[in-house]
């Protein structure tokens, strides 16, 4: 899960511009307006974003509605037959995840749940890979509304290349090992 912003600087001297004395202050950091999306994807592409509602606390029973209604349809119309022959399904040990609620559907759909090491951020491909790249498409630019970021974070997505998925999944597998050769930490 990851909050798009409003306004994200490219450069903090982007966030010091020039302004006459009547103008208001440029933003410092990042815009007011946000919105969380969920990203599901796979070495083939995202398989579902889903931009979550304002207001929306994200607790188990959300994290599990989405599963239910909106992930594994997805699954099923972008990646006919994969729920047949079996998912491996990772996520990081956030609280909404390891949640009895979310892990009992996921037992019940019989999906592999692949374990995420303790203490370990840097092991979600989300946070390392996509949503880095998916900020260099978006960077500098100014939303004014909340649909102006959802569609803006669609182009962004799109115009990723389709190799990055793989190198993503690649660089994951590094850093397992890595972390499993460390002790369960992963060090950069």
């Amino acid at each position: 899960m990851r909050l798009v912003c409003s306004w994200d600087p490219e450069t903090k001297r982007q966030s010091a511009e020039w302004r006459d004395f009547d103008e208001p202050r440029p933003e410092k950091g990042q815009g007011a307006l946000k919105v969380m999306h969920m990203i599901f994807f796979d070495m083939n592409g995202v398989i579902l974003r889903w931009p979550v509602p304002i207001g929306t606390t994200i607790n188990a029973q959300y994290y599990k509605k989405v599963l239910q209604d909106k992930l594994r349809p997805a699954i099923r119309k972008k990646r006919p037959g994969l729920l047949e022959s079996g998912i491996l399904f990772h996520h990081d040990n956030a609280p909404v995840h390891t949640a009895r609620a979310v892990t009992d559907v996921l037992a019940g759909y019989k999906w592999e749940l692949l374990e995420h090491p303790r203490y370990s951020p840097d092991l979600a491909p989300c946070d390392f890979h996509l949503f880095p790249k998916m900020k260099e498409n978006l960077r500098g630019q100014r939303f004014e509304t909340e649909e102006d970021i959802i569609q803006a974070t669609k182009v962004a997505i799109k115009n990723l290349d389709k190799c990055s998925y793989v190198t993503a999944f690649k660089d994951w597998l590094q850093r397992i090992e890595k972390c499993a050769n460390n002790g369960g930490c992963y060090v950069e």
